[in-house]
């Protein structure tokens, strides 16, 4: 999937073969754990495309240490470069007001009705799926494609989607996703310490550039 002008890259919905992995976060900054599980779902599910989705600004939690929704959204975009069946878009950091995720879908269905939408989330978010914003209707929009994370309670998701009705919509991602945290490359790029190995070398690279999280040039190489 080809990235469009600004403000159209939200517009980029497969026409191939219809099916659309929609992967949100605040990728603050995002890392081979979030490549990983967006190739996984590409691949496990057949999905034509898999889109990463950073919020513009999150409505349950404050996003720590934030160099602003435009710099994730290039992170993000270094991440992906390259990946087949892989890009971004921009429809929540264009978008004003909190990133409500079934406002997302609704806006990809109605500019792509034809087009099979599935939500990727990790397990421990999928617990919480009942808390959301309008949770049935976000059911009603998109499958659920759950990662699971070293430790994560299967039955607890299975419970959560059971009691909105949603169980038969989810599938559980089956082989070892790679577990590394945003939280951690932050703390390893404020003690100056390489990145590379967490998020790779270009968003390694623009976060030393740009002295993100505490990060100086010259950091960046890989011990």
């Amino acid at each position: 999937m080809p990235e469009r002008s600004p403000g159209h890259e939200h517009a980029a919905a497969p026409d191939r073969r219809h099916s659309l992995g929609v992967l949100g976060g605040t990728f603050n900054p995002p890392t081979l754990g979030h490549l990983a599980i967006a190739a996984r779902a590409r691949d496990q599910l057949g999905l034509a495309h898999v889109v990463l989705v950073p919020a513009g600004s999150p409505p349950h939690k404050r996003v720590v240490e934030d160099p602003g929704p435009q710099r994730r959204l290039e992170m993000c975009r270094l991440l992906v470069r390259g990946a087949d069946g892989l890009s971004v878009c921009a429809i929540e950091t264009e978008r004003e007001g909190p990133s409500y995720t079934v406002d997302t879908l609704r806006e990809l269905h109605e500019r792509h009705p034809e087009t099979e939408l599935t939500l990727i989330v990790g397990a421990d978010v999928a617990g919480t799926l009942p808390d959301w914003h309008e949770p049935l209707e976000l059911l009603e929009l998109a499958g659920i494609a759950v990662a699971q994370r070293p430790g994560s309670d299967r039955g607890a998701v299975q419970r959560a989607l059971a009691s909105l009705g949603g169980l038969q919509r989810a599938r559980f991602l089956d082989a070892p996703l790679i577990d590394v945290s945003s939280s951690r490359a932050r703390e390893r790029a404020a003690a100056g310490e390489p990145i590379d190995r967490l998020v790779g070398a270009d968003v390694a690279e623009y976060v030393a550039q740009h002295e993100l999280y505490g990060m100086r040039t010259g950091a960046r190489a890989a011990s």
